[in-house]
């Protein structure tokens, strides 16, 4: 179960705006009154309702499963051609023929989707160390190195480490080697946590610091591509139906996908909610 808390000048204002803002419905939620509206005196002292709106992940899942329907409508099924069936000739031989057509598009089905699944599996080698040029290994690189490794070592990892400098005090780190899902985590939270700890450790008690990238089999590229696709998906689904969707929590690189890959779009804006780490992306219709 998940939960946004929502202020407005009454109770039922703040829940229309927290309806508004997750595009569900009243019977999708459950509503608690945390502070109730106060008047004041003429104004004065007077405050707004705060309510807790809590809703299941369901709900959103439903949400993403019509943006699916809607930016990527299934094919329509193919017009088998008819076939007579006399009722008095052969009905055996008949229904034999009959499950042998039937059998032919479904082998056909099975034969194409093998390919797809092996399409799916993300590509070995990542071809980012390529473009950046040689590694590099002056003193913040081993600095880099030398924490890494301890880091690794710990999490019973015994991935390579690359390191390069495309630009001056940015430094770029690619983990590679076997396993590399334990490094990734759920949705990069263990690979950000990595990035977090290598920048803090490099740039403690330093007057001029660097930034630090980690990656690992390419995962960020890869999310990027799969905002974006998202962000895509989400806009076009406010658009039709002129209502917000509030996206899961994200971190403030992945919010900063969403609102660049939707800025330019017509009649749809884009502001985050919420404190860290439940920051949230609201996709909202404008007109």
């Amino acid at each position: 179960m998940r939960y946004i808390d929502v202020t407005g000048k009454t109770e039922a204002e703040a829940i229309e705006k927290a309806l508004s803002q997750l595009g569900l419905e009243r019977d999708d939620v459950s509503v608690e009154i945390l502070e109730r509206a106060k008047s004041g005196f003429f104004g004065i002292g007077s405050s707004p309702a705060k309510v807790r709106v809590t809703y299941d992940n369901a709900a959103q899942e439903d949400v993403l499963e019509e943006i699916e329907q809607l930016v990527e409508p299934a094919p329509p099924a193919e017009n088998p051609q008819p076939v007579e069936e006399p009722k008095a000739e052969r009905p055996r031989g008949e229904k034999k023929s009959q499950e042998k057509r039937e059998k032919r598009p479904q082998e056909k089905r099975e034969s194409q989707n093998r390919p797809e699944k092996k399409a799916e599996k993300p590509a070995p080698a990542p071809a980012a160390p390529v473009e950046l040029g040689e590694e590099v290994n002056d003193e913040k690189a081993q600095q880099i190195r030398t924490f890494l490794t301890g880091l690794l070592e710990h999490m019973d990892s015994a991935a390579a480490i690359k390191i390069y400098l495309p630009e001056k005090d940015r430094y770029k780190v690619y983990l590679e080697g076997e396993k590399m899902g334990q490094l990734i985590g759920r949705r990069g939270e263990t690979l950000d946590a990595i990035q977090q700890l290598t920048n803090y450790a490099v740039n403690r008690d330093r007057d001029k610091r660097v930034r630090i990238h980690v990656d690992a089999e390419n995962y960020r590229e890869k999310r990027e591509q799969s905002l974006e696709h998202l962000a895509r998906k989400v806009a076009a689904k406010v658009v039709k139906y002129r209502k917000n969707v509030t996206l899961e929590p994200m971190n403030a690189y992945e919010r900063h996908v969403i609102h660049t890959a939707l800025q330019d779009v017509e009649h749809v804006t884009t502001y985050s909610m919420g404190t860290e780490p439940n920051r949230r992306v609201v996709v909202a219709y404008e007109k």
